[in-house]
């Protein structure tokens, strides 16, 4: 069924040395367009250079993606592993120039530092200079870090409710939607942390894993009970056992574990009671 939306495009801005960083910021934009498009009247467009520019001659190639990239983009996510990235004629790195032009703009502009471990390799004059960059930029607003993808798409799914709000688009849509009941969005994460030193004092870690349930409809979704029900599945719910009600809008977590053993892919089963009937759906959470 057709719909009205606003067009926003996000663009995704880096160095070279965090492929899988931006790749996952173009999941998580994906990812909310799937879960919000309809119902808030917003599509958000992914722009990457190396798949969106259209080549042409004429300018410095920073020039021409400036011109494509951030003039036209209503959003700009700049992120940072180990490298700050080659220098341009007027900037210290292609990004550095691409975060400032879209300051002056006054664009939205959201950067995030990895916090990943660096590579033995790590080239340490970029290094230096990204520290340099970084410091400068904490005068200059907030910025966010991120240890994995999964953390990083929670991230950009902050920023964009943030900004949405911020350029007043989250409002009715002009063609009204039909009510759509009790729906709900699962989204995995995953978290590591010390737990620990071994016996020649290097840190333990261990992996935290939960579930962000979200009740996206327009009921409250009652008597909720979740279940683990892949075949061979190595995921157990770590709480809790009786019912709950997740009202309409609300986001509970719900903390899972992973057993060695199993190889099935991890399936939640979430089961409620909607308008008397009994209902489940099933989510693919691997």
């Amino acid at each position: 069924m057709p719909y009205v939306a606003t067009v926003l495009r996000v663009m995704i801005a880096s160095p070279s040395d965090v492929p899988e960083a931006r790749d996952a910021v173009e999941k998580a934009v994906h990812g909310w367009n799937d879960a919000n498009a309809r119902n808030k009247g917003v599509i958000l467009q992914p722009w990457r250079w190396e798949t969106s520019a259209v080549p042409v001659m004429g300018a410095h190639p920073q020039k021409l993606i400036n011109a494509q990239g951030v003039d036209d983009s209503d959003i700009v996510f700049a992120l940072f592993g180990g490298r700050l990235g080659s220098p341009t004629p007027d900037a210290i790195s292609g990004t550095a120039e691409e975060v400032d032009r879209a300051l002056e703009l006054g664009k939205p502009v959201h950067l995030y530092f990895s916090t990943a471990a660096l590579p033995n390799d790590i080239d340490t004059a970029q290094l230096d200079a990204l520290r340099a960059f970084k410091k400068d930029m904490q005068d200059r607003g907030l910025l966010g870090e991120f240890n994995n993808p999964e953390q990083l798409n929670h991230e950009v799914w902050k920023a964009i409710e943030h900004d949405i709000v911020a350029l007043k688009l989250d409002a009715t849509p002009a063609v009204q939607s039909q009510p759509s009941g009790v729906d709900f969005l699962v989204q995995p994460h995953q978290e590591r942390e010390v737990s620990g030193v071994n016996s020649k004092g290097a840190p333990r870690y261990t992996t935290k894993h939960w579930l962000d349930i979200t009740n996206t409809g327009d009921r409250d979704a009652e008597g909720v009970l979740f279940e683990s029900v892949g075949e061979d599945s190595a995921m157990f719910i770590a709480g809790p056992e009786g019912s709950t009600t997740i009202h309409r809008g609300q986001t509970r977590r719900l903390p899972v574990m992973f057993t060695f053993g199993g190889s099935g892919d991890p399936v939640l089963r979430i089961q409620w009671v909607e308008d008397d009937d009994a209902k489940h759906r099933d989510f693919h959470v691997g």
